[in-house]
């Protein structure tokens, strides 16, 4: 029933160099430390033939897990390893931002209604995919839903004005404000605090978007083969913005995205464009901790280059996606790129060393601004590498798993030896599991800087295992 992403962008590809998954190959040398001991394991989950694989998820704070489960033709959600009602159909379950709550769609008959903390909402026709959110202060929920042929937003359990269609569905930072794309017969327009905008053709997908103190509100739409960008309710018009390019700085001052005029785009800043390239890469633009520096990510021809501050760097032949990034203290960028079939890191304008992948989206600054760490690959050889020195050699390095701990002195991540997986800590193994929980939102989390938990996997056990480091 899903009428999310009618109105669509143009937009340019840029190819980036990117690592595959790395899987375990057999190699010669392996880690011989004594393994770490926990300081617990506690079963929080089990996982059968019976489970949703794609619905598994983990809560925020990575000590809880839910998915849904079938027993025949039954549906149900099974949360902390406690199963809840039996359905004949069920979506993926989500939990609220601080880990307590969770919600899901469900289906008795031909009726669907949304169970939140285990209690069943309004009958409806239908819930709309992908609109069932939580508000940040975890409080709140709204979701799209209809009847008959006409769509609406419920929020708190109160129903909004009838549309023709719904979009994307949002609230504000701090939880008190509602904003969403509706359409009214051919038109759609953004609806914000129940008043609808403008009347456009389309409005941009993952917009609205409410700026980070919640007083602001912006948006992309279209007229025709135009596209504007609207803020606090004044337009800019564009041949093209490119999806996901629209954000507000952190002080939310200022707003950036990247657009199309005529056959080149750039990046615009406070309704200023900039230089016109070929493309700009997914991604980009991002501000600065600080909001005072932007950087992103474009390209001439086959080359590839990241700027900054207007500034642009050296050409290489990719810019892996998901880089460039800044450092907390807003002082520092990094970047991985391609050279040829390798690729390496580029710290503060400085090459590293050329390997034979750089992992996507491993790249991170240490809190204190100081390090910068990200996962590589040499011909069989896995390993992180932080400040320019290579740790161990594993099979795998588990990915979105590399992280720093808070006071910046210790690095964690999951590594795979042989089949089994293991929990890195200071070039340290820790005990070896049948997998490091990382999908669905599995992470590792350092609570200290002396202690960290995370999801691990023992045949179909999920446990909750916590560490203190000696």
């Amino acid at each position: 029933m899903s009428e999310k992403g009618i109105a669509l962008y143009l937009a340019v590809l840029l190819v980036c160099i990117g690592m595959a998954a790395c899987g375990p190959t057999p190699m010669p040398m392996f880690p011989a430390d004594t393994p770490r001991p926990v300081l617990s394991e506690r079963l929080i989950g089990r996982i059968d033939s019976s489970w949703i694989q794609e619905s598994f998820r983990v809560s925020p704070d990575s000590q809880r897990v839910a998915y849904a489960a079938r027993v025949g033709d039954k549906r149900f959600v099974v949360v902390g390893g406690k199963e809840e009602r039996q359905y004949d159909g069920i979506a993926a379950p989500i939990f609220s931002s601080d880990s307590q709550r969770v919600a899901y769609a469900a289906r008795l008959g031909d009726k669907w209604f949304v169970v939140v903390d285990g209690k069943e909402g309004k009958p409806y026709d239908g819930i709309l995919e992908g609109t069932l959110i939580f508000s940040l202060d975890s409080q709140r929920v709204a979701y799209g839903t209809g009847a008959g042929d006409k769509r609406f937003v419920v929020v708190d359990g109160k129903e909004g004005k009838p549309y023709d269609g719904i979009g994307d569905l949002t609230f504000s930072p701090d939880s008190q404000r509602v904003a969403y794309g509706a359409r009214l017969g051919d038109k759609w327009c953004a609806v914000v605090d129940g008043n609808e905008e403008k009347s456009y053709d389309g409005i941009g997908a993952g917009t609205p978007i409410f700026s980070p103190d919640s007083q602001r509100v912006a948006y992309a739409a279209q007229v025709g083969d135009k596209w504007f960008v609207v803020v606090d309710g004044k337009e800019k018009s564009y041949d093209g913005i490119m999806a996901g390019s629209l954000i507000f700085s952190p002080d939310s001052q200022r707003v950036a995205y990247a657009a199309r005029v005529g056959g080149k785009w750039c990046v615009a800043v406070d309704g200023k464009e900039g230089k016109p390239y070929d493309g700009i890469m997914t991604g980009s633009p991002i501000f600065s901790p600080d909001s005072q520096r932007v950087a992103y990510g474009t390209g001439v021809g086959d080359k590839r280059f990241v700027v900054v501050d207007g500034k642009e760097e050296k050409p290489y032949d990719g810019i892996m996606e998901g880089t460039p990034i800044f450092s907390p203290d807003s002082q520092r960028v990094a970047y991985a790129a391609g050279v040829g079939d390798k690729m390496l890191a580029v710290v503060d304008g400085k090459e590293e060393k050329q390997y034979d992948a750089i992992g996507a989206g491993s790249l991170v600054f240490s809190p204190d601004s100081q390090q910068v760490a990200y996962e590589a690959r040499a011909g069989d050889r896995t390993f992180v590498v932080v400040d320019g020195k290579e740790e161990k050699q594993y099979d795998g390095i588990a990915v979105g798993t590399l992280i720093f701990s808070p006071d910046s002195q210790r690095v964690a991540y999951g590594a795979q030896v042989g089949n089994k997986q293991l929990v890195v800590v200071d070039g340290k193994g820790g005990q070896p599991y049948d997998g490091i929980v990382t999908t669905g939102g599995g992470r590792i989390i350092f609570d200290s800087a002396e202690s960290l938990h995370y999801l691990v996997q023992k045949g179909d056990d999920i446990y909750l295992v916590e560490e203190r480091i000696q």
